[in-house]
């Protein structure tokens, strides 16, 4: 990564997203020195201007953010780091520096995707998930099947809680057909993108 530092005098603003929820929780500056250590321990560093010194995030509250990726943008002059929060950002408490809540389970798919498809890269012995894999197209067609009457028998005729239960069995045995077949929720995005117009 060669960012510009220089630019804006030595320090370049860091975007921190969460991972999961797609949240910005907050933005701060690093210096090379704050980069080079957010990459070797795994938690983000700012260079604290007002403090003039570096400052891991967490490194008194015990609200650290865990480094999931580091993005230069197209200029190679600010950064959006993607991280696992450990408790609220803002120091004031808040999950978020624009007193947001971090919140969006949706995002959470997109993580089970990825989860399921480096299952279906590494095929790691033990795992359902490979298990489905291994046993075929035809089985894991049918494990949809039966996860869709399961989630129609309990709108219709069960629990609330029952419910979401089998609902979310039937969307994740759906990524893994999914998956198999080489398309992912993206690919069903677009196809109802087109047809919302």
């Amino acid at each position: 990564m060669n960012i510009d530092f220089q630019k804006s005098g030595g320090l370049v603003p860091a975007i921190i997203q969460d991972e999961l929820t797609s949240k910005v929780l907050m933005l701060g500056f690093m210096n090379e020195e704050a980069l080079a250590k957010t990459q070797e321990t795994g938690q983000v560093t700012f260079f604290s201007r007002t403090k003039n010194r570096l400052w891991t995030k967490g490194e008194e509250s015990g609200n650290f953010l865990n480094v999931v990726s580091i993005v230069p943008d197209c200029d190679m002059d600010t950064l959006l780091i993607k991280v696992h929060p450990v408790g609220p950002v803002c120091h004031t408490g808040a999950d978020t520096c624009w007193n947001e809540k971090n919140e969006g389970d949706f995002a959470f798919l997109n993580f089970l995707q990825k989860f399921i498809q480096k299952r279906y890269q590494e095929m790691p012995e033990g795992s359902y998930t490979t298990s489905l894999f291994q046993k075929g197209i035809n089985r894991m067609a049918q494990k949809v099947g039966e996860e869709a009457v399961e989630t129609v028998i309990e709108a219709t005729n069960g629990t609330e809680e029952g419910f979401l239960y089998e609902a979310s069995d039937l969307v994740y045995h759906l990524i893994v057909l999914l998956t198999s077949k080489g398309y992912s929720l993206d690919d069903l995005g677009r196809e109802l993108k087109k047809r919302h117009k």
